[in-house]
């Protein structure tokens, strides 16, 4: 089937309006790593799981020390024309919000008025004990006092402000504590192996409700927590239409996949929604 802008915009305008959930995939042009490659594989080592951070205070040097060196390049991302797509595609009334899957907060930055953060945003770090909330860039500045960074040009980065070290400097990373209370800090991300808040899935399902169908952009559902909406979306008889580059674990259930060019399809098509004139669609 034809993969044209014309294609995707009779599809948009059919079923609108329309609710996003993207993926690592989107952000990907921005500079930040994507964990899995086209075909769905591994890249890099494996995350710290939530436990883990917990309850391990070498976890919590592990991640703190290679998150001070990965962090820089998250915090000074921008939005890239795939997250400005979505924006317009709002603006038009195609889209009623996105639930990304990332934690880059970079739908905000670009101009996303109704966003849910699946799994919760880099930039802010919470007290485990006390409450207490700071931002991830005081954290750094922190950091960067009391530890001596190494040079990162020789470094591979990985995605959500994660970077590769060698075990002796990880060994003498002196690991940020609450201002407050001084106890455990994490940053406000649902680790790996952690849980998606009840109230945070019912806002998903809420604005699954509110939309005609579901857009997949740049993810490969690898993980059950963005799956189940494509599940649920399909389970309540609406489309669900795919633009990822690789395989996803939906691509059985979806009614259409745009897997060529996908994000600058996508950018087309809202430039052309813009260009168009179209009136705002409500439903």
């Amino acid at each position: 089937m034809s993969e044209s802008v014309d294609s995707l915009l009779a599809i948009l305008g059919s079923h609108a309006p329309w609710v996003a959930l993207t993926g690592a995939g989107i952000s990907s042009a921005s500079g930040i790593p994507t964990y899995r490659d086209h075909k769905g594989t591994w890249l890099g080592s494996q995350p710290i799981q939530h436990e883990e951070f917990i309850s391990e205070p070498s976890k919590r040097q592990r991640y703190w020390s290679r998150s001070a060196l990965g962090w820089p390049r998250v915090g000074g991302a921008q939005p890239n024309d795939s997250h400005t797509a979505l924006v317009k595609l709002e603006q038009a009334g195609l889209l009623t919000g996105v639930i990304t899957q990332n934690v880059d907060r970079l739908h905000q930055r670009a101009g996303s008025q109704r966003v849910i953060d699946l799994h919760g945003r880099l930039d802010q770090v919470k007290c485990l004990g006390c409450g207490h909330v700071i931002t991830r860039e005081a954290i750094q500045n922190w950091i960067e006092i009391h530890n001596e960074l190494p040079n990162t040009s020789a470094l591979t980065l990985r995605p959500d402000g994660d970077a590769d070290l060698p075990g002796h400097y990880v060994a003498d990373f002196k690991v940020p504590q609450c201002e407050k209370c001084g106890g455990v800090v994490m940053p406000e991300v649902v680790f790996f192996g952690g849980t998606v808040p009840g109230r945070v899935v019912d806002e998903c399902y809420q604005m699954i409700d509110a939309a005609e169908g579901m857009l997949v952009v740049g993810s490969s559902l690898s993980v059950y927590s963005g799956l189940r909406f494509c599940r649920y979306t399909v389970g309540q008889g609406k489309p669900l239409i795919i633009l990822n580059q690789g395989q996803t674990r939906a691509d059985d259930l979806c009614t259409r996949k745009f897997s060529s060019s996908p994000f600058k399809l996508m950018a087309q098509c809202a430039d052309a929604v813009l260009t168009n004139g179209q009136e705002p669609l409500h439903g």
